[in-house]
């Protein structure tokens, strides 16, 4: 199993989500900042690190918003999602094709990565 973390980040009432490379493994869809934890790192580490390298941005890490297991073809995860805040810096295109600040309302309009649906249905308020 792979642990992976991601940033729920808000400013005012949207949130933001980044749009993978068309290259990678599910190229083109849409997911929160993150990625894979390197040996030796806490979860937290790994999220500021990859938000710094993703995003050229300095976050605090705050609660976890949720955590799950998912079964891709070629992996399995456990994607911890973190409450985070951006502390310095503006976010830039360093890996993703385009970023966007979305609300709740507008999440169906997005093609997200399979992983995240329990996250969209919790912060949609269909489940707790």
């Amino acid at each position: 199993m792979t642990d992976v973390v991601a940033a729920l980040i808000w400013q005012d009432d949207k949130f933001l989500i980044c749009q993978r490379p068309p290259h990678k493994a599910r190229g083109l869809l849409w997911e929160f900042v993150g990625g894979k934890t390197e040996p030796g790192e806490t979860l937290q580490e790994a999220l500021i690190r990859e938000c710094r390298e993703e995003l050229d941005v300095t976050i605090s890490v705050g609660d976890v918003f949720m955590q799950l297991v998912h079964e891709y073809p070629d992996l399995t995860i456990r994607l911890t999602l973190f409450n985070a805040a951006i502390q310095s810096g503006t976010p830039k295109l360093l890996e993703h094709v385009q970023l966007n600040w979305i609300t709740r309302e507008q999440i169906p309009q997005f093609d997200f990565t399979p992983a995240d649906a329990l996250i969209l249905n919790r912060l949609r308020g269909e489940i707790q």
